[in-house]
């Protein structure tokens, strides 16, 4: 069995095919999974009230090689937090989405007054091109966003939510080129190497990323992002919310800049909207 294969899910579809015997086992580990990863085999057998064979053949039955290697397995899912294993105090209901994003917005615009936004801003502008990276859910999709925000502005920029992708693109680029680079912790692999390899060719590299992450140490300004994840793990991750208002900061920025030219591009972009959807003139601009 894979190293990476989560043991907790593997324990539940063998039970059925478990002894009665081996069934107690795994109802411990269920009920008490710290104890079992730090008990001997004695200790296991007495409190699940079966034998130490019993504790042996239960570990290889679910593909462990011995009990010891079974422990390690136990340990590794409970480093990836207690929160993933045993059910939390349910918040309140639908609001708690509400209050979460309110409260990660709230934090993140602290971090972000004290950051080197106006940097970030000149960094873009001055660009020949931007090209965005991220990968995984939250940060695949804050790529695409970035794009949609700034080529409505008249920016050459190009979103790469791919894990290849960024790595091929960053070993073309040049020194007028900036690279945007979204990761929430800063420890995606992908994006650190392809932030790395753009800035090995000259290339400026702006993180929006938590501070003092290996993707922080990489860029050449890093927009802070401070995630607020609680242990009730049923709603999405709220960090998303500070990525976005990071960009629409950047954006807003950006269009600051050159207000003649924003408002004509946004007007254009208006009446070619308005000509193809209908409607009133508050409707948003393209989204």
């Amino acid at each position: 069995m894979s190293q990476q294969i989560d043991i907790l899910s593997h324990i539940t579809a063998c039970l059925p095919s478990l002894r009665e015997a081996e069934k107690k086992v795994a109802n411990l580990i269920f009920d008490d999974i710290d104890f079992v990863a730090e008990a001997s085999i004695g200790e296991i057998a007495r409190r699940a009230a079966v034998s130490d064979a019993t504790v042996t053949r239960f570990a290889r039955a679910v593909d462990c090689r011995n009990v010891r290697d079974l422990k390690t397995r136990l340990t590794r899912a409970l480093a990836a937090g207690r929160r993933f294993i045993q059910e939390a105090s349910e918040d309140d209901g639908l609001g708690v989405i509400y209050d979460t994003a309110a409260q990660t917005l709230a934090l993140n615009r602290t971090l972000m007054e004290q950051a080197d936004v106006e940097g970030a801003v000149a960094m873009l502008d001055d660009a020949r091109q931007i090209l965005v990276f991220g990968a995984g859910g939250g940060s695949t999709v804050m790529a695409q966003e970035m794009q949609f925000r700034l080529v409505r502005l008249g920016y050459a920029i190009s979103a790469y939510p791919q894990a290849l992708l960024p790595r091929m693109v960053a070993s073309t680029l040049e020194p007028t080129d900036v690279v945007v680079a979204l990761s929430v912790t800063g420890y995606t692999p992908e994006i650190n190497d392809a932030a790395e390899l753009a800035r090995e060719y000259g290339a400026r590299v702006l993180a929006i990323t938590a501070t003092g992450s290996p993707l922080a140490k990489v860029a050449d300004i890093t927009l802070p992002l401070a995630a607020r994840e609680t242990d009730y793990i049923y709603f999405p991750s709220s960090s998303r919310y500070a990525m976005m208002a990071a960009i629409d900061m950047l954006a807003l920025g950006l269009a600051l800049r050159h207000r003649s030219r924003t408002r004509d591009k946004l007007r254009r972009l208006k009446i070619t909207l308005d000509a193809h959807r209908g409607g009133d003139n508050r409707q948003p601009l393209g989204d």
